[in-house]
């Protein structure tokens, strides 16, 4: 048995080859149409709604002082604790409070002296005793000599008056060294500065009995201050002694001082060693005192720095950005490296060329990717330092 296949008809295959040439056409104005969006894609980036209006502006090349920060305690150059010489007094007067000013020999207390001077009335008549006994052997001393030679008084008896003559005079000189330190002893009843500079501490209270070492003052010597400022041991060997450094003490006023020592050693615990900075007086006043915490820079020199305004770093996640323009004013997010600041600037360490056009301003709407409008900066902008 044998079959044929069926026969089509002249309009079925008409059909057929016009579904072919419908889908063929189909097929060539898609691939028309993505070629034409490709090209126009430029296009449509430049007439896409810009994400904000900003500025552009470029990195500057600007001389900065390079400044190296450091927190200390302010401290008394030379603090002197003053005591009383003279032991099981009583203190009868004290003339100065804290945070007065003294002068070298000033009287800062008195003890009791009754007792001092009826020792010294007591020496004093011993001395008188003395030089009483001195001139009696004196005297026969001399009559001793003239006779020596005509032999009316034994040699036995002259030697006797000379030796009476020498012990005279060595009580006379024991009674006087007795004296002169009596008179010492009452010298000490008066407790004197013995450096001009402010009173810093205060122990002493009328009644009380003295013993010997008792603090009674502190005095910071010449009422000089000093900065303690703590440095790293990496950072010691960039400073030396004629330093300028900059406090800025805790109500805001800026003082300046300078490097007067290098400490040797370094803090085994820490790392880090001590800069002693000689604060001047004048300008401390009532802005720094002894004891009080303060933030500081020294400065270390000058050099060529790159820089941008703040206002066109942002900072997010930890990191710093900046928003870099391309020609057709689409931003891309980079991150860099900043340094210090001073003033409105920060200093670009790394990240972006000189010559890179950046958002001047604005940044923390942008995103990476947007397109933004450009207009030119004022005339009037300020320059950086």
């Amino acid at each position: 048995m044998t079959f044929s296949a069926p026969s089509l008809s002249p309009g079925f295959k008409r059909l057929a080859v016009v579904c072919a040439l419908v889908l063929g056409a189909a097929a060539i104005w898609t691939v028309t149409q993505e070629n034409s969006v490709v090209a126009d894609a430029p296009k449509i980036a430049a007439g896409a709604k810009p994400a904000l209006t900003v500025m552009a502006i470029t990195p500057q090349h600007v001389e900065w002082p390079r400044m190296l920060a450091a927190n200390g305690n302010v401290a008394a150059w030379q603090e002197a604790v003053i005591s009383a010489e003279i032991s099981d007094l009583l203190l009868t007067e004290v003339r100065v409070n804290v945070g007065d000013r003294v002068q070298q020999g000033q009287v800062l207390a008195r003890l009791s002296k009754d007792s001092v001077e009826a020792v010294l009335s007591e020496s004093r008549a011993a001395v008188a005793e003395a030089e009483a006994m001195l001139a009696e052997a004196r005297a026969n001393g001399d009559r001793a000599r003239q006779y020596q030679a005509t032999g009316f008084i034994s040699a036995q008896q002259i030697n006797q008056y000379l030796t009476a003559e020498k012990t005279a005079l060595a009580r006379l000189n024991a009674a006087r060294a007795r004296m002169q330190a009596e008179l010492l002893r009452l010298a000490q009843t008066v407790v004197r500065a013995p450096d001009a500079g402010v009173i810093s501490a205060r122990t002493a209270t009328v009644g009380s009995m003295t013993q010997p070492g008792q603090e009674l003052f502190r005095l910071i010597r010449g009422g000089r201050l000093e900065w303690r400022a703590e440095v790293s041991a990496a950072d010691l060997g960039k400073l030396k002694p004629g330093v300028t450094a900059t406090l800025t003490a805790p109500n805001g006023a800026r003082v300046q001082g300078r490097v007067r020592m290098v400490a040797p050693t370094v803090d085994p615990q820490t790392l880090n060693g001590l800069v002693y900075v000689d604060l001047p007086i004048a300008e401390t006043g009532d802005a720094l005192r002894a004891g009080a915490f303060a933030r500081g820079e020294f400065e270390l020199g000058r050099e060529r720095a790159m820089s941008l305004p703040q206002s066109a770093v942002l900072l997010r996640d930890g990191f710093s950005y900046v928003f870099r323009l391309d020609d057709q004013n689409q931003v891309t997010q980079t991150k860099v490296a900043v340094g210090q600041r001073m003033g409105d600037q920060i200093e670009i360490v790394s990240g972006t060329a000189a010559d890179t056009r950046v958002v001047a301003s604005g940044v923390g709407f942008l995103a990476d990717g947007d397109w933004v409008r450009v207009v030119d900066a004022p005339a009037t902008a300020s320059k950086n330092p």
